[in-house]
């Protein structure tokens, strides 16, 4: 059976004027910013000519990493109320831009993701239990797996944004053919850091791509208040940037408009910046409390349009996915992630006598005094 609507609606997307839903008024005019949806809420098939065609076994593949994106959030939430994880920050309504966002991606491409890109890391080959341990505080977490292009994410806000660049120069100078994508939230596209990138990425033509993930909010800042133009998409005109805005939610608009910028990198046309515009249906990390802020309405409003909802709707009607096979795809999927913290905790075990090892060649004089009191305090208290 084929989806429940493939007609083609690709006028609808690309009449301009273009007039989108928004947080604040309702609505607001685009101009000539192209929107890209394939799939509404509902999981309907709205543009056919933009449906990227993918096989039933990739779109499986797909859902499962969409779902494995949620299972591991949701159980390194739990993890970190018990006292096990540190502070994280989780990707909840999220994953369809996650996963959107890599699936086109080869191996020879980089990827430099924010610190809200749990599933998609998982996509391009780290390990849950890697994770965990990184997110919990062992420095083994953090370090590259191999055959896998990715750089370190930051947590100062926007930060990873130029190295990224600086990647894609280097690519472009080496006269390779791989691309970068990187993220960042609605409030990185406002540091200045994130606009001398585009910059330079416009200037000298880099092959990397800019996804802007529009979550709506800026840890207890609504975009409202932080963007004067809450297209974010627009801002890549202004420096020359090819720019698309999509709809976040759905992983096949995600993946077209990807798929577009990506070529477009690798053909050696420079850089293309695609605006994701999603909700944060979580916390902003484990340490914020998003109830003092925004109201249970808006919340209850964007949970209408969760991402793996809607795909799920989409196989359903293409018979790729029933009732019992969710099922167990989400009880499979629920069993590699209880493993992959089992696995953690084998691993997690604590050195705390190494904590002065990792800094200096050679300790100096007065580091050689508190290490000598610190270990002291150690043997006091008998830990080992």
């Amino acid at each position: 059976m084929s989806p429940r609507s493939a007609t083609s609606n690709s006028a609808a997307s690309r009449t301009h004027p273009v007039r989108i839903e928004s947080r604040a008024d309702g609505s607001i005019d685009l101009g000539s910013i192209e929107v890209i949806r394939v799939l509404d809420e509902q999981g309907d098939v709205v543009n056919a000519d933009l449906d990227p065609s993918l096989s039933d076994s990739d779109l499986l593949r797909i859902y499962r990493g969409m779902v494995r994106s949620r299972r591991l959030d949701l159980r390194m939430l739990a993890m970190q109320r018990q006292g096990e994880m540190g502070t994280f920050a989780p990707g909840l309504g999220q994953e369809a831009t996650q996963i959107g966002q890599v699936y086109p991606m080869t191996s020879r491409d980089w990827y430099a993701p924010s610190y809200r890109s749990i599933g998609a890391q998982v996509w391009r080959g780290w390990s849950m239990d890697q994770l965990l341990l990184l997110w919990a505080g062992y420095f083994e977490g953090f370090g590259i797996p191999e055959g896998v292009n990715d750089l370190p994410f930051s947590i100062v806000i926007g930060a990873h944004v130029p190295v990224a660049t600086g990647v894609a120069m280097g690519i472009r100078n080496r006269k390779d053919d791989g691309v970068v994508v990187t993220n960042f939230g609605d409030g990185a596209s406002s540091q200045g850091i994130v606009a001398e990138s585009f910059n330079f990425a416009a200037v000298y033509k880099a092959p990397i791509i800019f996804i802007v993930e529009s979550n709506g909010w800026a840890i207890s800042t609504p975009i409202e208040k932080q963007c004067g133009n809450p297209v974010l998409a627009a801002r890549g005109v202004g420096f020359g940037l090819p720019a698309v805005r999509v709809d976040g939610n759905d992983v096949l608009g995600m993946i077209a408009a990807c798929s577009r910028a990506i070529d477009h990198a690798r053909s050696g046309r420079g850089p293309y910046l695609v605006e994701a515009v999603t909700y944060r249906m979580s916390l902003h990390t484990t340490a914020d409390d998003p109830k003092v802020y925004r109201k249970d309405e808006e919340v209850k409003a964007w949970e209408a349009k969760c991402p793996i909802r809607r795909f799920e709707n989409y196989l359903k009607a293409r018979d790729v996915l029933d009732d019992e096979a969710i099922a167990r795809i989400g009880e499979e999927i629920e069993q590699e992630v209880l493993a992959a913290r089992e696995t953690f905790r084998k691993r997690a075990v604590p050195r705390p006598k190494e904590i002065f090892d990792f800094v200096y060649e050679q300790l100096p004089a007065d580091l050689q005094g508190q290490k000598a009191e610190y270990l002291e305090r150690l043997k006091r208290k008998s830990v080992e």
